[in-house]
């Protein structure tokens, strides 16, 4: 593996979610431990963000959001099939089981997407280079499609395919967990073909469901990095260059009332999980592992 070039995106997710959040992910990038991060605009710091962005300069994307917190299509915010009888999306699972039942309108699913971009470019001044979807939304059934219409409409090249290496080996995860990263699994592959028919993009592996919270250490990065990249070499041993997305949530534990996306914040988000996440990505050890390995941190548009 000696001569072989990973370009490695570290993506923060949920920039925008609240400003100790905001805080962790700026901090995390100025100590050049994570490279990328992905904007909920529905967040309730998310024009904050994206003026810390603009600021120190950090290679941002869109972090579609149809399951937490209240759309930023005006015309959906009052009657419409994404809202639960609280007048908020359905949640993570909510909006699954609402799916499944056939209840959600695709062409309301299409129109907060297209709000979603363009409350973005309004917000950061340009279209994201990369949009994925927060909590996975993007690789289910129907609403795949949409999505990727929405891509090829605005020409954003690149998304995030939750497929991981591995992860059936990860024996750490609680089962109703991997029940959970199993389904995102399985959608994901069906989604394959709809992105690829749509000429969307995305890097070789993506790592980022078995290092979460509590699971992330060195070790735990390391060895998802280094097991992918054997593993991706060996069925195509011409590659020169492997790219890989690594998804992480740094940040301080946000303090409620504040935060969220219009609901006030979750408990992983209030949990001692995203500090965690964050002393891990900095620590030296980790960086010194890039270096041994020919790992260059970039972000998408360096692809």
């Amino acid at each position: 593996l000696r001569m072989l070039q990973v370009k490695l995106i570290v993506t923060g997710d949920d920039f925008g979610y609240c400003p100790r959040r905001n805080q962790g992910i700026v901090d995390c990038f100025l100590a050049g431990a994570i490279s990328n991060v992905s904007l909920l605009v529905n967040g309730s710091a998310a024009a904050d963000a994206a003026k810390l962005a603009r600021r120190h300069n950090i290679p941002i994307g869109l972090h579609a959001n149809l399951s937490e917190g209240s759309p930023v299509c005006e015309v959906l915010k009052t009657n419409s099939s994404l809202l639960n009888q609280d007048g908020f999306f359905h949640g993570k699972m909510g909006f699954r089981t609402a799916l499944s039942k056939g209840l959600l309108n695709m062409s309301e699913v299409k129109q907060e997407l297209k709000a979603q971009v363009e409350l973005f470019r309004e917000l950061t001044g340009h279209l994201p280079p990369h949009m994925d979807g927060h909590q996975h939304v993007h690789v289910l059934p129907e609403v795949r499609h949409v999505f990727a219409e929405v891509l090829e409409e605005y020409g954003i090249k690149y998304t995030r395919v939750p497929i991981e290496p591995g992860l059936h080996n990860c024996d750490w995860i609680p089962p109703s967990l991997m029940d959970f990263y199993l389904g995102v699994e399985e959608d994901s592959f069906n989604t394959v073909d709809v992105f690829t028919k749509h000429g969307i993009r995305w890097p070789d592996i993506y790592i980022g469901l078995s290092t979460m919270g509590r699971n992330m250490s060195v070790s735990s990065i390391r060895s998802a990095i280094d097991s992918a990249v054997l593993e991706l070499t060996a069925r195509a041993p011409q590659s020169r260059t492997v790219t890989i997305e690594l998804m992480v949530h740094p940040g301080y534990p946000s303090v409620p009332p504040i935060g969220g996306c219009g609901e006030g914040p979750d408990d992983f988000s209030q949990s001692w999980e995203r500090l965690h996440e964050l002393q891990t990505l900095i620590k030296p050890e980790l960086q010194s592992y890039y270096k041994s390995r020919n790992i260059q941190l970039c972000s998408f548009k360096d692809l």
